[in-house]
């Protein structure tokens, strides 16, 4: 695979043929700062044994998806500003996708899967390291419908669109750069224009949500709003809850 576009805004840039888990390798590699500066980056489109959310197995066949990992140095800091992080890597992937898929609806269902047409194209997952942050995102790229591991999912393929690789991750990371920048300069949602940029593209908001929490327990209401943090401020019977963490259902839409 030849990335020239990408490896033109990466600060580093590592293509490998097969790994068990890019997340994995760079949180490895980055105790080096040196060799591994903000904005680094190791790709495959073959992950063997990659992580999800709520450390669910990604398992895809060869070839079919791409595993990207970025590491962050970079960080706001303001600790509350650091919920945004995620929020800002599913932003900046569904403006890269919409770039090659602009004849569908591309939106992210809190806190950070990109869907397209209402089906998850792109899950993301941060995990912090040190000092710094490691961005993985595994995009379902050539996954034809039969491999697609479940309903909901969908691929550029399933979509009868082919993906450009190279410029999908060079768009996808000069907009996490710059939304970086700005969430690290401001230090502020609002002021840097995160907060709107998040919200207008969350597909989330307004819907009928089931929120599985941490504590096992599952809050059921409509999702209003994004608050300075980042939470997902879910309306329960007139009761506001900010939700920090969770796992997302959306209800469906009749």
């Amino acid at each position: 695979m030849n990335f020239p576009q990408a490896e033109a805004v990466a600060s580093r840039l590592e293509v490998l043929t097969e790994s068990a888990s890019t997340n994995a390798a760079l949180r490895m590699l980055s105790a080096d700062a040196d060799a591994w500066p903000h904005l680094s980056v190791i790709l495959t489109d073959n992950q063997t044994a990659g992580r999800g959310r709520l450390d669910r197995s990604w398992q895809t066949p060869a070839g079919s998806a791409l595993a990207i990992s970025v590491l962050i140095r970079e960080l706001p800091s303001r600790p509350e500003a650091m919920g945004w992080i995620p929020l800002v890597a599913g932003l900046a992937m569904a403006d890269a996708v919409t770039v090659q898929l602009s004849g569908h609806e591309v939106g992210v269902k809190w806190p950070n899967d990109v869907l397209v047409d209402g089906k998850k194209v792109c899950g993301i997952l941060a995990e912090s390291t040190g000092t710094a942050v490691v961005i993985g995102s595994g995009v379902n790229t050539a996954m034809t419908i039969e491999q697609l591991p479940i309903p909901t999912a969908t691929s550029f393929a399933a979509l009868g669109e082919s993906c450009d690789a190279d410029r999908l991750v060079a768009d996808y990371l000069r907009r996490l750069g710059g939304l970086l920048a700005a969430l690290a300069a401001w230090e502020d949602s609002d002021r840097s224009g995160i907060h709107d940029a998040v919200s207008a593209r969350c597909a989330t908001l307004g819907r009928e949500v089931d929120v599985s929490l941490p504590d096992g327990s599952t809050l059921h209401g409509t999702a209003v709003r994004l608050d300075t943090d980042g939470r997902l401020c879910v309306d329960a019977g007139g009761t506001e809850h900010a939700v920090a963490a969770g796992d997302v259902v959306h209800a469906r839409l009749v």
